[in-house]
């Protein structure tokens, strides 16, 4: 039986624990913190998985929540006016695209907590331990294979920056969330539940997204802040009501149509605020222990991405999937650094499409993706599959970066629409 280390306890590292305990590797899971910690502490993300990162967790029988969480059926963006601060209705663009198959948010401090108390009720060792670079230089030699699924701290620092993939050295936002209850449906779209997108030219976005936390079903208010701009301002704010305070104000004043059914909201609890900022960085897969050992980083330790365009805990679903995938195929063969970088080469085919869609859009947009959201309003089959794309990011690669295959396919729609569109 082969024996695996998992250091992290977040989506990728127990989705990895879960599924190689169900054939038979021995694995050990090391985390800082116990499910009961998790469980009460602060929120650690705004997690909205799409159909192919809710898959993975099907495949693996670990979608527990499945029937609870609210189903997000839609992805809609509204873009603010230069007189969005004026009043309600200051939207120049506002559509809403469906999805194929629906999305859902689970808190990931209800979700974590429950996986790791599964995969120790099925018999896996838990470790409870904060680990340093020393503490896994001792681990390695006793396992077959180290896995560092713990995006942050000194583990981290055991991965180098991949210069040619990571073209932003510092944060490009200032990010500010909060869960809370009491919000009301859009009034575009009261039968359904979708993922808004409002983006604030020059200012920075606000998503919101319905969730399934400790309290039951809620919804995530989350501004991403252009450094130095209106929206950060949230570094120095430790309480957590006025965190939300300040993130009504901000709504009220950007995007005033999202405030309209905010008015009476009030957080889900005393930790359901989070607010910080990261560069997004791609890093090289493997780390070197001072014994010569090897460990392979896994999801955001290697490919951090913004979370703009919330592909976090999908792409941390994606990798998991893609490298139990290659150490089931290994069989017996040693885990060696060759092994090592073709498994993270094989997930970076994935990872690649997320990380340039991501970071293209942190930038000003080009005319020519203008005007495909403008024409999404339009034309609902333009609005659907850029809301698909968030469930698979290769497609704009097909009609989103390149101006001429963008206006070839507003064409091809525009033409297959007919007449009057």
């Amino acid at each position: 039986m082969r024996k695996i280390l998992v250091v992290g306890a977040g989506q990728s590292g127990l989705q990895l624990a879960l599924g190689l305990q169900s054939h038979g590797y021995e694995v050990t899971l090391m985390s800082n913190r116990t499910a009961d910690e998790i469980r009460a502490g602060r929120v650690m993300s705004t997690q909205c998985m799409f159909h192919t990162a809710l898959q993975h967790e099907r495949d693996l029988q670990i979608n527990f929540w499945e029937s609870q969480a609210p189903d997000i059926e839609g992805l809609g963006v509204s873009v603010a006016g230069p007189d969005s601060g004026s009043g309600p209705g200051g939207r120049v663009i506002d559509w809403v695209g469906k999805l194929d198959g629906y999305a859902q948010s689970v808190d990931q401090r209800l979700k974590m907590a429950g996986w790791m108390e599964t995969f120790a009720q099925r018999g896996g060792q838990v470790v409870i331990h904060g680990a340093a670079v020393s503490d896994l230089d001792f681990f390695a030699r006793r396992y077959d294979l180290v896995l560092v699924s713990a995006g942050k701290g000194e583990l981290v620092s055991m991965f180098g920056r991949d210069a040619s993939r990571s073209p932003y050295d510092s944060p490009q936002r200032a990010l500010a969330v909060s869960y809370v209850h009491g919000l009301g449906p859009r009034p575009e779209h009261p039968d359904f539940d979708a993922v808004r997108c409002n983006l604030v030219p020059g200012v920075g976005e606000l998503f919101i997204m319905p969730t399934l936390t400790n309290t039951g079903r809620a919804d995530i208010l989350f501004w991403e802040g252009i450094p130095g701009g209106p929206l950060d301002v949230f570094q120095s704010v430790k309480d957590p009501n006025e965190h939300l305070a300040l993130t009504l104000e901000l709504m009220e004043r950007f995007t005033p149509w999202e405030y309209a059914r905010a008015t009476k909201v009030e957080l889900t609890d005393g930790n359901g605020t989070l607010a910080g900022r990261y560069a997004p960085t791609v890093r090289h897969p493997i780390g070197k222990l001072p014994s010569g050992g090897l460990v392979l980083g896994v999801a955001d330790v290697v490919v951090a991405n913004d979370p703009i365009t919330g592909q976090g805990s999908n792409s941390a679903s994606k990798c998991a999937a893609s490298y139990f995938a290659s150490i089931l195929e290994q069989g017996d063969k040693p885990f060696d650094e060759t092994w090592m970088q073709a498994a993270f080469d094989r997930y970076w085919e994935t990872a690649q499409h997320v990380t340039k869609w991501t970071n293209a859009m942190l930038a000003p947009p080009p005319e020519h993706v203008l005007n495909l959201i403008g024409a999404a309003g339009q034309l609902p089959p333009v609005a659907a599959r850029i809301a698909n794309g968030f469930n698979d990011p290769a497609d704009f690669e097909n009609f989103f970066f390149e101006p001429e295959k963008a206006e070839a396919y507003l064409v091809e729609v525009a033409a297959a629409e007919g007449p009057g569109v």
